[in-house]
């Protein structure tokens, strides 16, 4: 089971400066280049200074210039935001530019606040077939001339501008939940991304029978790989791994603040939870965190990514937004580089 790393500019204060906020990025994505990490991820979101990613593409080439062995990934582009055309093109040249790390991963979005801004009127179900329109066009684009007469877009022949450095383009990777999603991926030959938001345990292993029943579904088509990520927090002891189990807490409450969007939000900044509001959330609670994230010293930490490595995972992501300082994120990553990844090696 491979490790990568998954992370995003947060702002969560008007005090925080934007510009040291990404430079923090890039020190941890620095950090799991020299810890010997298989992959760095961001992905796209628009006008959240939860979180700041308006293009991930952007922010990976400038990624690249600061790493040496990382594939770089986009984790994920939101597909309805995108004209296959520009995809196909930009992410081409993305592939060029990063001497052919690219990974492409791709999704239909999960934010209501996003969509009323860039897409008004659309909902989930539409962004979804959206999706499943995006995906084969780009395939086609990288492959050739290819013309395109779907129920969103239409173009006459077209081809990407430039092509893809890595043969047949970047591996695609699919956020999938629902079995319809993992049979579109595994059909269509995209790895898949699945992210266990609650229920422990028992929910990685419901998304990774998805997965296998989308497989046996297409016999004759290769197995793709399987990513998993989850927030992650290695402590330096019991007592640290109750604090950060509490920070997460918040961090989640904010989630889903932003999720139901219904609180206001001035200047990218979510109107703030009081300590009342965070008690008050009926499924969020520091308890639930250390059960459906991955919280705690490093022998508890490779106890519960054993679990997933036996259950066929091909890589597990270190989801690392928290809504931590700096240090601590930075601390949590180096202690799984140091005593969590060499018990998989």
């Amino acid at each position: 089971m491979k490790f990568s790393l998954f992370a995003h500019m947060e702002r969560i204060s008007p005090d925080q400066d934007q510009k040291q906020l990404y430079e923090e990025f890039i020190q941890l994505c620095k950090i799991a280049d020299n810890g010997g990490m298989h992959a760095v991820w961001t992905g796209e979101h628009h006008g959240m200074n939860f979180t700041i990613a308006p293009n991930p593409l952007l922010s990976l080439v400038d990624v690249a210039r600061h790493t040496k062995h990382v594939r770089l990934g986009t984790g994920t582009v939101i597909a309805p935001f995108w004209h296959p055309v520009r995809l196909a093109g930009e992410a081409a040249m993305a592939d060029i530019i990063t001497d052919g790390r690219l990974d492409l991963g791709v999704a239909r979005g999960a934010y209501s606040f996003e969509y009323e801004r860039l897409m008004p009127g659309m909902d989930a179900w539409e962004a979804g077939q959206r999706l499943r329109e995006v995906i084969p066009a780009v395939q086609a684009l990288w492959a050739g001339d290819y013309e395109h007469k779907g129920e969103f877009t239409q173009f006459p022949k077209t081809t990407s501008a430039p092509k893809p450095l890595q043969e047949n383009g970047p591996p695609i990777w699919v956020a999938a939940r629902d079995p319809n999603s993992h049979e579109f991926a595994v059909e269509h030959g995209c790895n898949v991304q699945v992210t266990p938001l609650w229920n422990g345990d028992g929910e990685v292993e419901d998304l990774m029978s998805k997965f296998n029943d989308a497989c046996a579904k297409f016999p004759n088509i290769p197995r793709p790989k399987i990513m998993l990520l989850r927030h992650t927090y290695v402590a330096d002891s019991d007592a640290d791994a109750k604090v950060a189990a509490k920070e997460l807490n918040r961090f989640y409450c904010y989630f889903g603040a932003w999720f139901m969007n219904k609180r206001e939000i001035t200047q990218g900044l979510i109107d703030p939870l009081s300590d009342e509001d965070i008690a008050a959330h009926p499924f969020y609670t520091p308890e639930n965190m250390e059960r459906d994230l991955v919280i705690g010293t490093a022998d508890t930490v490779i106890d519960r990514l054993r679990k997933s490595e036996k259950l066929g995972f091909d890589e597990y992501s270190f989801w690392i937004d928290s809504s931590m300082t700096f240090e601590r994120k930075k601390a949590s990553l180096e202690r799984f580089i140091k005593d969590v990844m060499p018990a998989f090696q």
